[in-house]
């Protein structure tokens, strides 16, 4: 019992410390500070390109959408309030930018076929592995569940897969997701748990057509 008091008062002061440190950064940034800009993309810049990067699927997407979201936060900093985390105010900025990029792409490219899409995404997932005594079965193997995942996660409804990436990719609670979707806290979860039964079916169906092509015969040449 003491100790669960103990953690729960050490939550709290750090709670208060990231709060206290957002607001300092939000104060520099809107004084102009140099150095303000320099800490906000050290923060925030690649946890922002990650995020976009699960939710559109395309490296070159998830860049502009990083420049999109880094100039919406330098123009609009003055009327942030603090009514949520800087972090959650950035989040929802990027998922309303990966919005509009996800439609612009159906608008203009739906007709584009790349069919070089998985090996670039192999290409880009994880290039430095780290020595580690691993078999280069055992990497191809991870590589081939990730691009599995990747490629599932992009299948499945565009609002129940932001759910799933937001709560299980960058570990946001219930509570900030409601906060970046701009929806109820049961919407939240109904949305996770619609997204993550649409993910375990998209896996199972490309499992079982992967297990099929294998069982089919080659005919002889």
């Amino acid at each position: 019992m003491a100790a669960s008091i103990l953690q729960l008062s050490s939550d709290r002061t750090v709670d208060r410390d990231a709060e206290t440190d957002d607001l300092q950064l939000v104060e520099a940034l809107r004084g102009g500070s140099e150095d303000s800009y320099v800490e906000l993309l050290a923060r925030f810049q690649q946890p922002v390109y990650t995020l976009a990067l699960r939710l559109l699927g395309e490296p070159s997407e998830a860049c502009d959408v990083v420049q999109e979201v880094f100039l919406k936060v330098f123009r609009n900093i003055a009327s942030f309030r603090g009514q949520s985390s800087l972090k959650t105010w950035i989040y929802r900025i990027t998922v309303n930018e990966a919005h509009n990029a996800r439609r612009w792409f159906f608008r203009h490219r739906r007709k584009e076929v790349e069919l070089d899409t998985h090996a670039a995404d192999a290409r880009n997932w994880k290039e430095n592995i780290p020595d580690n005594k691993r078999s280069p079965f055992d990497e191809a193997v991870d590589r081939e569940q990730h691009i599995m995942i990747e490629s599932a996660l992009h299948r499945i409804n565009p609002i129940f897969s932001e759910a799933v990436v937001l709560r299980d990719i960058t570990d946001m609670s219930y509570e900030e997701i409601a906060e970046i979707l701009g929806v109820s806290l049961g919407t939240v979860k109904s949305r996770i748990l619609r997204g993550r039964e649409a993910l375990r079916e998209e896996l199972a169906g490309s499992l079982k057509s992967r297990t099929a092509l294998r069982l089919v015969p080659k005919t002889a040449e």
